[in-house]
């Protein structure tokens, strides 16, 4: 593992940790946002960073494995909330019998507490790398002398040779919400999902698996203890309405994101919970 600096806008100091893994494996995770920007596995990148993404530290990292945290979508706090916009601390790397864990730290400051969602909070994020898996789980913990509520995702960007042949398997017969319909209630029917236009879907309370494939692999996504799925890819017109997200970008990405958005977790003071996914790559498919 090593931690590369560079300087970001207006000259603050961007910290990058490059983790190199067994077998060729390789993940990048920028302590801004703490957003894992590369998962390399099986000879290829498996995550999507749009070529236009700001990765200095600006905004939002447009791509990779965004946290969303302590909000989901619009509300009181800004887009998707306040974790990943906030400089993570490092705190330890290292390798075990299979590959190597790399743990980061967010705690509530002086900005998080002056916010609408005021509460003391401790986030521990470990992030496991091996041959052909990437786990990423988060510890929520109470630390305020309240109770507190929140919605938080990992807003996974998939890179996909082509998202015409893309396939979303372990949604069927399960309820969602689809926002471009205006938060219609729906459920899927289909076995194999697929994407032909701007979609923006909840899958509410997935009972398993979910995998996604094309071109004859797969990645597959195990969640712990996040009940929801988010399904989206902006297809052309959302495409070209972002700054950062080139407009020939949407073939080649779709976003499948573990979370619990449509409800919220609620910890007492002293309480904590375990989140988060296991991305498994695959060189065929299963469909679950």
């Amino acid at each position: 593992m090593s931690v590369q600096k560079f300087f970001g806008a207006d000259g603050v100091s961007v910290e990058r940790v490059v983790i190199n893994g067994p077998q060729g494996s390789s993940a990048e995770v920028y302590l801004y946002g703490a957003t894992v920007t590369s998962w390399k596995c099986g000879g290829k990148e498996r995550l999507f960073v749009s070529r236009q993404a700001k990765l200095d530290g600006s905004k939002p990292v447009r791509g990779g494995i965004p946290l969303v945290f302590p909000q989901f979508g619009p509300g009181a706090l800004p887009q998707h909330g306040f974790a990943r916009t906030r400089q993570w601390t490092l705190l330890s790397a290292e390798e075990h019998g299979q590959g190597v864990v790399v743990n980061l730290q967010l705690k509530d400051n002086e900005d998080t507490r002056a916010s609408k969602w005021p509460f003391k909070f401790d986030l521990l994020y470990t992030i496991d790398l091996t041959a052909t898996t990437l786990s990423t789980i988060i510890k929520y913990e109470n630390v305020d002398s309240q109770a507190f509520s929140f919605t938080s995702l990992m807003h996974t960007y998939l890179r996909v040779p082509d998202i015409a042949r893309t396939t979303v398997a372990g949604l069927k017969g399960v309820p969602y919400l689809d926002k471009i319909k205006g938060g219609e209630g729906l459920v899927e029917e289909r076995d194999l999902v697929t994407v032909d236009a701007n979609e923006d879907r909840v899958y509410i309370d997935v009972p398993g698996a979910v995998e996604v494939a094309c071109g004859g692999e797969s990645v597959g996504i195990r969640r712990f203890n996040f009940k929801d799925i988010v399904l989206w890819n902006p297809w052309a017109e959302k495409a070209a309405e972002m700054s950062d997200f080139a407009d020939d970008e949407y073939p080649q990405m779709i976003c499948v994101e573990a979370g619990t958005v449509a409800s919220q977790i609620s910890l007492k003071p002293g309480q904590t919970i375990s989140c988060g996914q296991i991305l498994t790559f695959n060189s065929s498919a299963s469909h679950i």
